[in-house]
């Protein structure tokens, strides 16, 4: 059975929402996108392999995979992330997309009962799946106990409000530690596995 794995930014009180700038997501009014960037350093590049989706299929929720439609296909393939990115299977989770609106190469669209389609496809042979921001995604997941992975880059800002990882609601859980790193510029990367009720 393949393992999914999800990954994620998080500021230091749990928010995942626009890492990567402004126009990404300022659904609620959230001001702050784009706050992961004075923190990449060289480090970061080396160890991004929580995040580049290498050796694995994508799984993403219908705005990820909106801004990432927007931007990868776009990037030339000397950048090993967008070779990577353009180049896998990407399952996407929507409820507004029709599989004929997925212009990504390789992009398909799951079905609706989207516990019963990971479900199946963590049973089918191929390469672990790997959720890549996503929140609600995420908690629907862990929610239902399919997660069995997280990659977590944590950065040391506070942001007071925004989309967390996870909400009220989250199903309690114990996480065990299986890796840690810290950058430079005290980003921690963390790779957590489940560990029980």
């Amino acid at each position: 059975m393949r393992k999914l794995i999800a990954s994620t930014m998080l500021s230091l009180d749990g928010i995942m929402q626009a890492p990567g700038g402004p126009e990404e997501d300022p659904s609620g009014g959230f001001a702050f996108g784009g706050w992961t960037f004075p923190h990449f350093d060289e480090s970061m590049g080396d160890n991004m392999h929580g995040l580049d989706a290498k050796d694995r299929e994508l799984l993403l929720g219908r705005r990820t995979y909106e801004i990432f439609e927007a931007y990868w296909p776009y990037q030339s393939d000397d950048n090993p992330i967008a070779k990577t990115f353009n180049a896998t299977r990407k399952h996407v989770v929507s409820r507004s997309l029709t599989q004929d609106k997925l212009q990504w190469a390789n992009s398909t669209l799951l079905p609706d009962d989207i516990v019963a389609a990971i479900t199946a496809l963590k049973a089918q042979p191929g390469k672990d799946l790997q959720i890549i921001g996503s929140g609600n995604l995420i908690q629907t997941l862990q929610g239902a106990g399919l997660i069995d992975e997280y990659n977590t880059f944590t950065f040391p800002v506070v942001l007071g409000r925004g989309k967390r990882l996870f909400e009220a609601g989250a199903k309690p859980g114990g996480l065990k530690l299986v890796g840690s790193e810290t950058s430079k510029t005290g980003v921690v990367m963390s790779t957590y596995v489940p560990a029980g009720e």
